[in-house]
């Protein structure tokens, strides 16, 4: 019998390739979904590419009966990995309500249905949102938490919060919140990978959506920060990297490995690249020219923000493999092969 893995939001974007590297790695996932911000589609792309159809809910997790029958229903699901989130920061601005209900209520039902089990094991999405403007670069676990840019970013910090306290009092319970910098990329089939609903609010799938015509243009927002070329930086980490990441996070767990009931790591590459310096690289794996015209600085935009990861690479055994140049090409491919259904 196969250990029972229930991943929320399991049909996103990070959602959906950590389902295929679970499976990949002899785990029965159950997914649950709302299909807010995703769509049943992928399903069927995710079978395609593991040969295994998982288990599939549609719930809401703001529907607290419903969330308590589902345990009921499936007592033998020994860890949960918890995308089903909100993600929009600017979204989240204007519907600050809407972001405070979805993120954290979701999380409470799920925790107060793991404290009646006898042992728990819990990944958590989280954010390098929660650091803001770090002090010093590179960003190690122990930076400073600073005050939220915005209501999205908020529920990061109060999601761990959240966590960290249930931890303390809950013996049973073992968790570990991942803190993920900027995931770019797609499945090396091509049948998995970003696919926003509505304008992109990332760099990359707006970048692809331009090259491939659907946008007109791509605006960069300011050249006059203080940085390489006066654009801003971020570490851009490709999803399957950050999918093994979980893996690695949950086998520590089950395996009993963790020193405290709550951990916390950066999940990252290292490597900060500026804005232009994304574009280049684009261009140069997908032989398209950018039409990008830089506009204005956007509001709650940090300067720069790069991971440490020298805690994820000796703890958990894990290191990014896959550059920026690999998942920039993925990400055209999986473009070009969605534009051509």
């Amino acid at each position: 019998m196969n250990q029972k893995i229930l991943v929320t939001g399991g049909l996103g974007y990070i959602g959906s390739h950590v389902v295929v590297e679970l499976q990949n790695e002899g785990f029965d996932v159950v997914i649950i979904d709302n299909l807010s911000n995703s769509s049943i589609e992928v399903l069927e792309r995710i079978s395609s590419i593991t040969g295994i159809k998982p288990m599939f809910e549609l719930l809401d997790l703001k529907d607290k009966s419903s969330v308590v029958e589902f345990f009921k229903k499936h007592i033998d699901i020994i860890g949960v990995i918890h995308f089903a989130a909100s993600k929009a920061v600017g979204e989240s601005v204007q519907l600050p309500l809407l972001y405070y209900e979805n993120n954290l209520n979701s999380l409470i039902y799920i925790l107060q249905e793991l404290q009646k089990k006898e042992n728990s094991n819990f990944i958590f999405s989280s954010s390098c949102t929660v650091y803001g403007q770090a002090d010093s670069l590179p960003i190690i676990e122990s930076a400073p938490i600073k005050e939220a840019e915005s209501p999205y970013g908020n529920t990061k910090q109060i999601g761990e919060e959240i966590i960290r306290d249930t931890c303390k009092i809950v013996p049973n319970l073992k968790a570990i919140s991942l803190r993920y910098f900027n995931p770019v990329g797609a499945h090396k089939s091509s049948k998995i990978g970003e696919m926003p609903i509505g304008t992109p609010q990332n760099l990359v799938p707006f970048i692809t959506q331009t090259a491939i015509g659907i946008r007109q243009q791509l605006s960069v927002f300011g050249n006059d920060y203080p940085t390489i070329d006066g654009t801003c930086i971020r570490d851009y980490i490709h999803v399957v990297d950050l999918a093994n990441a979980h893996i690695a996070a949950l086998k520590r767990l089950i395996n009993g490995e963790n020193e405290s009931n709550y951990e916390v790591f950066n999940i990252g590459t290292g490597q900060g690249s500026s804005v232009l310096e994304v574009i280049e690289a684009f261009e140069e794996v997908s032989g398209q020219k950018l039409n990008y015209q830089i506009v204005g600085r956007r509001i709650g935009d940090v300067v720069s923000a790069y991971a440490d990861t020298t805690k994820a690479n000796k703890v958990l055994g894990w290191i990014a493999k896959l550059s920026l140049k690999d998942a920039l090409k993925s990400a055209w491919k999986w473009e070009v092969n969605l534009r051509r259904k």
